[in-house]
């Protein structure tokens, strides 16, 4: 069996990026990922401004207060004033160009106002309440690099200084099949021994979460023919294949000789719990292979196995250049006396004392453990786990997009 981290770093050499691009509004482009890096073209804010409602001032014209001025003028957000005379203030409001001549805002709390004057009762220090040109962003610097999924952050920062579209690379097609005579879809009948196919709800829902452009191929019925006609018709638009049980070594286990014989299989094993069956190879199409993975059926394995392997595959084929997602060193508020030999991927919760507990009932079929989780303790092979011990915990909201 290929350890964890032999499997990832296999997959990740063998990830292809797509590399298509278009132009999308920046409105649109929350998700995407960023084609080419970009240089903000003017400085931003384009102007000195007021960061308070206030009024501006000259510095030597506060020598000492109370100091009483006349106000000559008013300046709003959106306006530009005219050059402040010596011996006046300026009503300015928040995001107002600060006059020529000002060089300090006092905030109106600390000022009293009657008809046609002010009376100022601070003294100002120069650039006070000023938020200066460039400031924030300096004309020609870099503010997104090339390879990252674009947070809503990210698309409000291109917008502010004026870039209306981005390059994006295309969104990566994942075909997807399920394998198993006994699934049946909610609402249909069940009957004994059928279940229900929550695998096809699952890796739907994490796909669509990462962007990827879903082709759903339903259910194959666990027979070799149907599932190598299934992988040619799933190879002729996708970048993906992904499928959901028979990579084990039963008798209707049919994925892994089925990719044999329309492709290649590389690894098949690995030594992580949940998910020890997978399956990784490439579909021979037209002109060119399509990478393949295929998920264990269990569906606790299925959605361990696609957050620490598949994301980061799926990433990495997106263009996307980090795929490691950010863990944390947290106390074990519980104690796992009974390790495993593979490594162990525990789902857990962050109780309201900072800890991490772990749910009772381990097993690869207990989606409750999913539900009831938010994240996993990545358990190092045959180490025990002590209460007070340190442990690290990937929470589900990095995993999960």
């Amino acid at each position: 069996m290929l350890t964890f981290d032999q499997a990832l770093s296999q997959l990740l050499v063998e990830a292809c990026a797509v590399s298509e691009t278009s132009s999308v509004p920046t409105l649109a482009a929350a998700g995407r990922v960023l084609a080419q890096l970009q240089r903000a073209p003017i400085d931003a804010p384009p102007l000195d401004n007021s960061a308070m409602d206030g009024y501006a001032v000259a510095v030597a014209d506060v020598r000492s207060v109370p100091a009483r001025l006349p106000v000559a003028q008013r300046i709003p957000a959106g306006s530009v004033g005219t050059p402040l005379q010596p011996g006046t203030a300026a009503r300015i409001f928040t995001g107002a160009a600060i006059p020529a001549g000002a060089d300090a805002v006092v905030m109106q709390e600390l000022c009293e106002h009657a008809t046609g004057e002010v009376t100022i009762n601070h003294r100002p220090e120069v650039g006070e309440h000023i938020r200066r040109a460039g400031s924030d962003i300096a004309a020609g610097s870099e503010i997104l690099a090339a390879g990252q999924r674009l947070r809503p952050q990210d698309t409000a920062l291109a917008a502010s200084v004026g870039i209306a579209s981005l390059p994006v690379l295309r969104r990566l097609r994942v075909a997807v099949f399920f394998t198993g005579d006994e699934l049946r879809m909610p609402g249909e009948a069940l009957q004994a021994g059928a279940i229900y196919n929550a695998n096809r709800f699952l890796l739907s829902a994490l796909l669509e979460r990462l962007g990827c452009e879903l082709r759903d191929h339903g259910q194959v019925p666990d027979d070799l023919a149907a599932t190598r006609q299934a992988l040619r018709a799933a190879a002729q638009d996708s970048d993906l294949i992904l499928t959901s049980g028979g990579v084990s070594v039963g008798e209707e286990d049919h994925v892994k000789a089925a990719v044999e014989a329309e492709g290649r299989l590389e690894m098949w094993k690995i030594a992580i719990k949940p998910g020890k069956p997978l399956a990784f190879g490439q579909i021979a199409a037209p002109g060119r292979e399509v990478a393949f993975i295929g998920l264990p059926g269990n569906p606790v394995s299925s959605f361990v196995t696609f957050l620490m392997l598949v994301r980061p595959f799926l990433l990495r084929m997106q263009g996307v250049r980090r795929t490691e997602p950010l863990s944390f060193w947290l106390r074990a508020d519980g104690d796992w006396p009974r390790p495993d030999a593979r490594r162990e991927f525990l789902r857990a919760r962050i109780n309201a004392d900072g800890g991490v507990a772990l749910f009772a009932n381990q097993g690869s079929g207990v989606l409750t453990s999913a539900v009831w989780g938010d994240g996993l303790v990545d358990n190092p092979p045959q180490q025990a786990i002590r209460r007070g011990e340190m442990v690290r915990f990937l929470p589900f909201s990095e995993l999960l997009g």
